[in-house]
């Protein structure tokens, strides 16, 4: 195997799965040169019944190491990067992984969710060939500005919670593409995958975006967006849901899947293709609270925006993209990135760090 010089690796460890990259070093943010990217899929009992999912590190580690070996034993390797997951409300950047960080990541402080496995399997390998190891964009990045924050009820503080780290990646790309300064960029970013994250970007910092996980915003493929109260009250006190069930219906059970039995777009278009008007009519409504959100993010930067850029799994679908652009391009100009590119994003953001591109900041 001919293995090109220098290297970044990373990690991207999901519920079920592991996400792992290995990328030829640049010096640019055009992109970086990707030579292999692959997923591990696990089973439940790899994991036994473990408690934290920081207690299934050696077991992800035996997983994806072996593949690894040609590229670690090649001594090319210049940095390791993981997904970062959640820590205490943190400005969005490139983070060097180090003991806090860690520590909160062991114990799972913060959320005992899978992410927090990014760090630790970066750290590890990082250790071994004696290079950084970074975090960027993670999870709990909250970049709101203070008007953001006021919900309309005292006892309740609106939240920073999107699709940080594909949403600053594209927002470079866009303005890279535009030939505009990053830090001067001025971006409405529609992240559209289960979730749906419609961002204020402002020199790419998150000024405002709904959440994107309960209660505010579009619904998805499978989330239900903002609600009425009334209705949200009654069925809370109805006596049929527990507090779980009423959180996995809203956040698991909604959207498209909640009204048509199914999260897959494709499947949706095809039957609003077929005829089906149930399908067409709750495809439209979320093309329509989409755009109604692009729309108040629009205002949230006064209308005065470089582009309106749209990302994420849905963004492959054409029929989607042509139908959003049609009620959107009046605000202003469209790019389109498909796709998550997460661990792309995660590959760029060490490139800056080891370029001294962007500072490095410290947990």
């Amino acid at each position: 195997m001919t293995v090109i010089n220098p290297l970044i690796i990373v990690f991207n460890p999901g519920s079920t799965s592991t996400k792992v990259g290995v990328f030829s070093h640049c010096d640019t943010p055009e992109g970086c040169g990707e030579l292999d990217e692959w997923t591990v899929r696990h089973q439940e009992s790899d994991f036994g019944e473990w408690r934290l999912v920081s207690e299934q590190l050696d077991a992800r580690l035996a997983a994806v190491l072996p593949k690894l070996e040609d590229f670690i034993s090649s001594g090319n390797v210049i940095a390791v990067i993981g997904r970062g997951g959640p820590l205490r409300p943190l400005r969005g950047g490139v983070y060097a992984i180090n003991d806090a960080m860690l520590a909160d990541f062991r114990t799972c402080k913060y959320s005992n969710h899978a992410s927090n496995l990014g760090a630790l399997m970066a750290y590890h390998v990082a250790q071994k060939l004696s290079v950084p190891a970074y975090i960027a964009d993670p999870i709990t990045t909250d970049e709101f500005i203070p008007v953001a924050r006021i919900s309309g009820v005292p006892e309740i503080e609106r939240k920073c919670r999107a699709h940080a780290l594909n949403m600053k990646a594209v927002a470079r790309k866009a303005a890279e593409k535009l030939d505009i300064e990053y830090g001067e960029s001025r971006f409405v970013v529609a992240h559209m995958g289960g979730g749906i994250s419609v961002g204020a970007l402002v020199g790419g910092a998150i000024h405002d975006v709904n959440d994107a996980l309960l209660g505010m915003g579009p619904f998805s493929p499978e989330r239900a967006g903002a609600l009425p109260l009334a209705g949200v009250i009654k069925m809370a006190y109805s006596g049929e849901y527990t507090r779980e069930a009423l959180e996995r219906k809203f956040s698991k059970e909604s959207g498209l899947k909640g009204y048509l039995g199914t999260a897959d777009l494709q499947d949706v278009e095809r039957m609003v293709r077929q005829g089906d008007e149930q399908a067409k009519l709750i495809y439209q409504a979320m093309v329509y609270q989409i755009a109604k959100e692009t729309g108040a993010m629009t205002a949230a930067l006064d209308g005065r925006i470089d582009a309106i850029i749209l990302t994420g799994g849905m963004a492959h679908s054409d029929q989607l993209g042509e139908d959003l652009i049609h009620k959107v391009e009046r605000f202003g100009r469209v790019l389109v990135y498909p796709g998550e590119g997460e661990l792309e994003a995660l590959a760029l953001a060490a490139c800056r760090a080891v370029n001294g591109l962007e500072e490095v900041l410290e947990y």
